[in-house]
């Protein structure tokens, strides 16, 4: 904790009961998932539930009875400003359509920014009983174990997270697969960009990139990549940057070089 960062503390202990509490709330409705209606948003894969919504609302509720002056994004109800230099960028279940489908691949994520830097990150993958937990200079664990990355561990001798989206053409995530199956990689998608930014700080994942994602997706996964000792591409959090999409590349040492060739980033 710093002096510039001085609520850190109490928001990181906040933000670990809340990803808690939504993490259950989700799980019961995954449980009964063939009871949610489903509804689609920009097309037919982009797929949400009353569970994102309530999850989401529990959050807010949560965030705002104990820092009312806070601001608050989440992917449903959008942006309200706040008054502290602190905001709360929240995805309530990412990986929504693994979700509805039946599969495990989807995670409760809760970053806070102060004055535009991550400094709180915590997701919870509630179908595996794992808690991803970090705070700017307080580490990062998974259910109470550190994790460090390990420098030996490039993309050639493990395996690197890919996303995609309707945002992009197939011809440029062919190229981004081919791009990195030529450097001697290998990939895989997951459905959960949150839940692989997670990976890549327990050292599963060498790194991840995804050509076009908001904030509520990665900022949680930055601030654990970057306390397990990776490194995150900038992403832009001032004005209305913070509410529309960017690229997102995070990786351990071994991988940041070649992945930023692969994503064209100097």
């Amino acid at each position: 904790m710093t002096s510039q960062t001085p609520d850190i503390g109490a928001r990181f202990t906040l933000a670990q009961d809340i990803v808690r509490e939504a993490g259950a709330l989700a799980l019961d409705y995954f449980e009964k998932r063939e009871t949610l209606v489903i509804e689609t948003k920009r097309d037919p894969q982009d797929v949400v539930s009353i569970a994102d919504r309530n999850v989401e609302t529990l959050i807010r509720d949560r965030v705002a009875a104990q820092f009312p002056e806070d601001g608050f994004l989440g992917e449903e109800y959008g942006l309200v400003d706040g008054s502290s230099g602190y905001i709360w960028i929240v995805d309530p279940i990412d990986g929504t359509s693994p979700f509805v489908n039946g599969m495990p691949n989807w995670c409760v994520s809760i970053a806070v920014l102060f004055q535009g830097e991550p400094v709180v990150g915590v997701i919870s993958a509630p179908c595996h009983g794992e808690y991803y937990l970090s705070a700017k200079g307080h580490g990062a664990t998974l259910n109470g174990k550190v994790l460090t990355l390990d420098p030996s561990r490039t993309i050639r001798n493990s395996v690197t997270g890919l996303g995609a989206n309707n945002h992009v053409t197939p011809a440029f995530v062919g190229k981004m697969v081919e791009s990195l199956l030529d450097a001697g990689g290998n990939f895989i998608r997951n459905g959960s960009g949150a839940l692989m930014l997670a990976y890549v700080a327990a050292g599963r994942l060498v790194g991840y990139y995804e050509p076009y994602m908001h904030a509520w997706d990665c900022m949680a996964g930055f601030c654990l990549v970057k306390e397990a000792g990776g490194w995150f591409l900038p992403f832009p959090t001032e004005g209305a940057g913070l509410t529309k999409g960017a690229p997102v590349l995070a990786a351990a040492p071994g991988a940041i070089e070649d992945l930023k060739m692969i994503a064209g980033v100097v």
